[in-house]
Parts: structure tokens; sequence; C-alpha cells
């Protein structure tokens, strides 16, 4: 069959090149003229041997004097170098026929790498080579991040072609830049061009670590388009309409029926609230505090004002754990209100799920609890007014969209309250959540006790379990947690099944449970059944228990490989304990073949587990350890949408981004849409949600 005249060709098929270019989100011109070296490479001049430095990266020129194949231990290709004033021996491990062949001896080339001493005399592993002659660069040689089966070469031209054609003109006023110290000098296009050719003249240092004039204007412009991106989502937000929710009775009736007093943080928390729900327009709001702060019965509290109203209230949680927790502590306050509550999980028979969104769709339960089955599109609402996510930052950006487009009603969305126990630091405030109101729970409630924390080596283990002992005879109930349930050859940790077994053994007479996320979910609940009832002594589980597990009477938590958890991870493990009046401790075992190598990450977040128990220095810490891609999780929906930018060092560009963008949106629109387009393109939408 062919095609009919006229009827357009099909697209040619990408080669292997540009499939990875796509793969590193490099369509557009500005994508390619954005894509910044890694490093450098010097190879605008030729260094003599007799000149050279050990550990210098140098380019030199000379004769092949000798090549062979050596044989013996690891099969290598040996190659001496003459340069006239000295000699080096050019070693690899990796060769081809064609390698050798154009290191032949006799051969006039040149050689790029780092030097090295030692017995044999001046050494390079592995130089970069070609064939002497030819022009020296002008420019340094930029290195760029890549992806398999993109050679530098191609991306080199990709790069240059993508700076020709890219759009560069200024989007940022010129008086603006006077600032911070950027003179019109360096326009974004002369920052460009620099950054990917620049000078031998540089202080390499000051591209090294982002110090020179030209990085400071490329993250200044960075983080302009951030800033003005989140203004522009909480301007278009308060366009919006949302149900005005007043508040009434059953907020007072169930403050009165609650078995403890609100905090003082609590009660102000509530107040933010109920003014954001009595405004037409819809509620954006993080709740955040720290771990056993309180923040379910602040959710409680704003779900009572929407159903008071007469609409419906949804929470949703990452984990069906930590759903099971919500659904029984609301439950127990609000049904003797008055309240039904519907309960929405993935593992429900077919029966009670059906039951369940019956009572949805009717209205009749005004409160719905679950896990992502709340956003499947079976399930309907009669009118949602109040979204409530728990954990939000273990939720994608399509998740949480799609739980704010569940009202339908009068092309209203419904308010949305965001939770963490995994407090938020200024600087991230500041720049990726500069669209959101935060309250923040900043005191625990009263009859928590401090938690101590020990860090321990692994060939202590004895001694855990004789603490562990000393527990059950105090009638206190234990944790501990596994970083795998499967054996791993590449991580050699021991699994939750082998642990369970030893500990069975090593403590006869005690009933010690397993908990993991393979399990079924009626053998979960059993499980947590048992431990939540004080039945189950022991309970060795993964980080399924990482939220909402709440057990007053544990007061023994031991993380074992507590080196290859991330801080935040370890302190909300570190939370399920100190919930009652007992003395609690939390144990980290590090591994003791691990202890003399342990990285400088981990050692440096086992040190601040043990230094403080403060969840906002903890966030402000693993900020530090992690940085904010990592921190920020699914909020980005893994796009990196601050790839020059450091939010510690460059506060005070932050700053100055923060005041110029109102300035932008008032007194330059175009420039403004035109700023966030060349910057973000379709990224920009990750931080609306």
């Amino acid at each position: 069959m062919t095609d009919r005249p006229g009827a357009p060709s099909p697209p040619k098929p990408l080669t292997g090149p540009q499939k990875a270019l796509r793969k590193l989100g490099l369509e557009r011109a500005i994508d390619l003229a954005l894509h910044l070296p890694l490093r450098y490479e010097d190879e605008t001049r030729i260094v003599r041997l007799s000149d050279v430095f050990e550990g210098e990266v140098a380019q030199i020129e000379g004769v092949v004097t000798h090549c062979e194949i050596k044989l013996s231990g690891h099969r290598q290709l040996l190659v001496t170098l003459d340069d006239g004033s000295d000699t080096c021996l050019l070693r690899f491990f990796t060769f081809y026929p064609s390698t050798q062949k154009a290191l032949a001896v006799g051969n006039r080339i040149r050689a790029r790498g780092e030097i090295k001493g030692g017995f044999a005399g001046l050494t390079m592993m592995h130089p970069a080579f070609h064939p002497a002659g030819g022009e020296l660069a002008v420019a340094l040689t930029p290195v760029y991040p890549t992806a398999a089966g993109l050679p530098q070469a191609y991306l080199r031209r990709a790069v240059q072609g993508g700076l020709a054609r890219a759009e560069l003109s200024d989007t940022v006023p010129p008086d603006h830049l006077y600032e911070i110290g950027l003179q019109p000098l360096w326009s974004l296009r002369e920052a460009l061009l620099f950054l990917h050719n620049p000078t031998p003249s540089v202080a390499l240092a000051t591209l090294q670590d982002h110090s020179h004039p030209a990085w400071q204007r490329l993250k200044a412009e960075e983080l302009l388009a951030q800033q003005l991106s989140q203004l522009q989502a909480k301007r278009e937000r308060a366009r919006l309409r949302a149900p005005v929710l007043v508040l009434g009775t059953l907020h007072a009736r169930l403050l009165a029926a609650l078995p403890f007093q609100l905090t003082s943080a609590q009660r102000r928390v509530s107040v933010e609230i109920a003014h954001d729900l009595a405004r037409p327009v819809p509620m954006h709001r993080l709740l955040q505090g720290d771990v056993g702060s309180g923040k379910t019965v602040v959710a409680a509290l704003a779900a009572t004002i929407c159903m008071d109203a007469g609409w419906q209230c949804a929470l949703m949680a990452p984990t069906e754990i930590l759903a099971t927790q919500h659904f029984a502590k609301l439950v127990s306050w609000l049904e003797p209100l008055g309240i039904k509550t519907a309960w929405l999980t993935g593992s429900q028979k077919t029966k009670e799920r059906r039951e369940m969104l019956a009572l949805i769709a009717s209205g009749e339960a005004g409160l719905v609890i679950g896990t992502h089955a709340v956003i499947q599109d079976k399930v309907v609402f009669k009118n949602l007014a109040l979204a409530i996510i728990d954990e939000q930052h273990r939720f994608g950006v399509a998740q949480r969209l799609a739980l704010r487009s569940k009202l339908t009603e009068g092309m209203q969305e419904p308010h949305l309250l965001m939770m963490t126990a995994t407090p938020i630091p200024r600087t991230l405030a500041m720049s990726y959540y500069a669209d959101l109101d935060v309250s923040t729970l900043d005191e625990l409630p009263p009859g928590r006790t401090p938690i101590i924390t020990k860090l321990v080596n692994d060939a202590r283990r004895d001694e855990v379990i004789a603490r562990i002992r000393a527990q059950f005879d105090l009638g206190r109930q234990v944790y501990w947690v596994c970083p795998l349930i499967e054996e791993s050859e590449a991580l050699d940790l021991r699994n939750a099944t082998e642990t369970h077994a030893q500990l069975s053994a090593a403590l006869p007479g005690v009933m010690v449970g397993l908990l993991h996320s393979r399990m079924p979910v009626a053998e979960k609940k059993a499980v947590m059944s048992l431990f939540t009832r004080g039945q189950m002594g022991l309970l060795v589980s993964t980080t399924v228990i990482e939220v909402g597990v709440d057990v007053p009477n544990a007061s023994l938590m031991v993380i074992e490989h507590a080196e290859r958890f991330g801080l935040s991870q370890l302190h909300q493990l570190r939370g399920r304990v100190g919930r009652g009046a007992a003395a609690s401790a939390c144990v980290l075992l590090y591994a003791t073949g691990d202890a003399p190598r342990l990285g400088e990450t981990a050692r440096a977040r086992l040190k601040a587990m043990v230094e403080t128990a403060d969840g906002f220095e903890i966030a402000r810490r693993d900020l530090e350890i992690r940085g904010p891609g990592e921190f920020l999780g699914a909020r980005q929906s893994g796009a990196a949408l601050l790839r020059f930018a450091d939010l510690v060092l460059d506060a005070a560009l932050l700053a100055w981004a923060r005041r110029l963008a109102p300035v932008m949106l008032d007194q330059h629109p175009a420039l403004a849409e035109k700023h966030v387009q060349r910057w973000l393109g379709g990224k920009a939408e990750f931080l609306k949600a």
C-alpha cells in the first residue's frame, strides 16, 4: 500500500544520541543552551613533563617509544611517551586493536590526564589522546552531564547549536541587576557563551564553585523564574472559588468531647484554618509539625467545620497502616457526635467497597478516609469541600490534583490542607513552598517523654537484646526495624525474616511479630492488632511503620543498619516511641564491618540523630546533607526545578528574587511570562499542586 499523494511523510525515527538528548530533557534550543558543563578540561596549552606536578591534570605531547600488551595479572596496554624532557607511562586496562594501532611506536600524540608518580615514574591512567598537530583549543573544553549513548563530542555540537538558535534576549530589567552587583555587562547571552566556552585566563575555582559573575547571573535568573512561577500560582488560585465554610456547633462539641486540652499551637493553627475556610477562595495550606505534635486533631477540627456546613471532607494517607490509624482515631472522636465515616482502600472486598461508594455518592458519609483509592475514578462525592492530605510529600503531583478535581459543583475547587511531619526549613518554605500558606505546630502535647538516642556498634548486639528483655520485665513493648525484607548480595543486609527468627530464638516466651509490605493485608492487620493491644512484646518490621503507628506502651526502638536510612526517615521511626509516660530510647545499630568506612553523609546523619530530637533542626540538617532535590521528593515529581542555585549559599539571591517577582508581574508582565517559559517551560505546573 502506497501513501496518498500529498500526505505528510512520517517523522524520521530518532537516532540513539537524539533519544538520549530527549531523555535528558534537552528538546528546546534553550534547554541545550542552559545545559551547563559539570567541569572543564584545559586543552589550550601543552605542558612539559619536567614541569608537571603529581596530581595535576595536564596535556602533554610526545613520541611513543614503547608499546606492549602485558598479560601477567590484569591484561593491560602499556605505552611510553617521551616529550624530550622526561617520559610518562600511559596505562590502559580497557583497549581495542585500534587503540594499540593509534599508539604504535613512532607516532606523535597528545595525551591528557592526571599525572601520578610511583616506582614506574610519571604515569597516566586511561588518558584521553589523539594525534599531535592542529591548533590548540582557545577556550577550556566543557564536559557536560550526559547519558548512555550520548558522546561528549555530539553533546558539545548540540549545545553549541542550541546556543546559536536560542532566543536569549534579557528579561530582567537592568536596573534591578545592580541590586545584586550584576551590572548589565553580564547579559544572559554573554554569561551563557562564557560558561560554555570560558577563556583559559579565568580562575577555574570560580567556575567550579559557581561564584563567577556569569554563574551568579544564571542563578539569579533561575531563582527569579521559580519565584515568578510560585507567585503566579498563588494569584491564579486567588481568582478561583471555593465553598464558604463557616464555624458551627460541631467544632465546639468536638472540643468539649476530647479527653485532652489543645496546646496553644494547636489552638493558633485551628484559628488560621477556620479563617481560610470561611473565605470564598480555596485554602492552600501546609500544616507542618514534628512527630507527635497533634496534627490529626487539628485536621479533625477542620473537618467538623466542613461537615457542619453540610459538605463532605476527604482525608487521604499514603499507607493503609496510617489510614487505619486515622480512621480508628477519628471515628472514636466523631461517631459519638453523629458523623458517619466511609473507609476506602485498595484491599477492600467488592461488597464493602460498593457500600462505601454508595455512602460517599449519597453524601451520607460526611467524612471519607482512605489511601490513594480515594482518588479513583469510581469514587464520586456528592459535595466535597475539604481535601486533607497527610504526609503530602509521598504523593505525586497528579495524585494531589486528582483529589482537588473531585468537586464539580459550580466550577468550585475544594479547600486543600496538606500535612507533613517533616518540617520545612525556612529556605525551602521561601522557595519551593512560596505559593503555600504554612501553619506550624511548634510544641508537643504535655506528657510526651524525651527520647534518648544511642549509637551502638552491631558487635554489641547481645547487649541490645538484653536491654529488650529488661523492657519486657517492665511490661513495655519494643520495635526492631530492618531496612530490607529480602536477601541482597549487593548490600549484604540482614532481612526482616532472618532477624525475626533470630530474635524469636533469643527471646523465648515472648511473642515476636513480623510486619513487612508484602504480607497480605489481613495478616498485617492481625499483627498490628496484637501489638496495639499489648499482647505482642516485640515487633520486627520494615519501614512500613515509619508513620502513623501509635502505641504508647512501646518504649524502645531499635533501627538496624541505621547508616542505610535517610535522616528524616530515622527521625520518623524514632517518633514511634516516647508516646507514653515511660522513659523511651532509640538505638541506632550500625554494621561492624562498615564502621571504619562509614561515609561522611552517613556519619552526619547519625551524628544529627544523637545530638538533637528537634524535628526542625533535623530538617535543617537534612537539607544541608541531601540538598532540596531529594528533600522535596514527590512535590517536584522527579523534576529538578533548581539546577544551579543553592538555597543556603544563595540566600541573598533568593531574597532578591522574592522582592523582584511581584514587581515583574505588576510592571513587566510580558517579560515575566517569557522568563518563566524560558526557565521552567511545563515544569511550572509541578509547583502548583
